[in-house]
C-alpha cells in the first residue's frame, strides 16, 4: 500500500526522487513507474499503477460510447495521464504541465492514500489536510468494521 506522506525537492532537470517505500510497493507489483494525471478535486496530480488505470479505463469503457459522460472521463482522464518511468536513481521527471496543475514550483508531496497516492504542492496540502480531518470528524461514524455475522 501507498503510506504516509514525503517531501522531496525538484531538481534543477525537473526530477524529483519518489519515495523508496512508494518505488518498492511499485517494482512488487512488476512497475517501474506509475502513471500521473490531473485531479478533479484538488490541485494536485492523482498516481497510481498501471492496473489501476486499466481499471478506470475499463469503466469509463463500460459508459454508453454515444454519451457524452464518456467523452468528458476519457478526455479528462485518460488524455491527460501520462507514464512517468523512473529512473536510475528512482527520480521522475514530471511535465510543466502537471506541474501547473498542482502549483508545484519547488517542493513536491508524496500522499499515500492506500492503493494509490497523490503529488502536492506541500503548502496546498497542508491546507486541504486541515479540511480533511475536520470533515473526517465530522463523518467518523461511517467508519465501520465489517464484521460477519453469527449465523443461528
Amino acid at each position: 500500500m501507498f503510506l504516509s506522506s514525503y517531501e522531496n525537492k525538484i531538481d534543477k532537470k525537473g526530477r524529483v526522487s519518489v519515495p523508496a517505500t512508494f518505488r518498492s510497493h511499485l517494482n512488487s507489483m512488476g512497475y517501474n513507474g506509475f502513471i500521473g494525471y490531473p485531479s478533479f478535486n484538488h490541485s494536485a496530480l492523482e498516481a497510481c499503477s498501471q492496473d489501476r488505470i486499466e481499471k478506470l479505463s475499463n469503466t469509463i469503457d463500460s459508459l454508453n460510447p454515444f454519451e457524452e459522460k464518456r467523452d468528458f472521463f476519457a478526455t479528462s482522464i485518460l488524455s491527460e495521464s501520462e507514464n512517468l518511468q523512473f529512473d536510475t536513481e528512482g527520480r521522475v521527471s514530471i511535465s510543466n504541465k502537471l506541474l501547473n496543475h498542482a502549483k508545484i514550483k519547488n517542493n513536491v508531496l508524496f500522499v499515500g492514500l492506500g492503493k494509490t497516492f497523490q503529488i502536492w504542492e506541500p503548502k496546498i496540502f497542508e491546507k486541504f489536510k486541515t479540511l480533511a480531518r475536520k470533515k473526517a470528524y465530522q463523518n467518523r461514524s461511517y467508519l465501520k468494521w465489517e464484521t460477519k455475522q453469527k449465523e443461528i
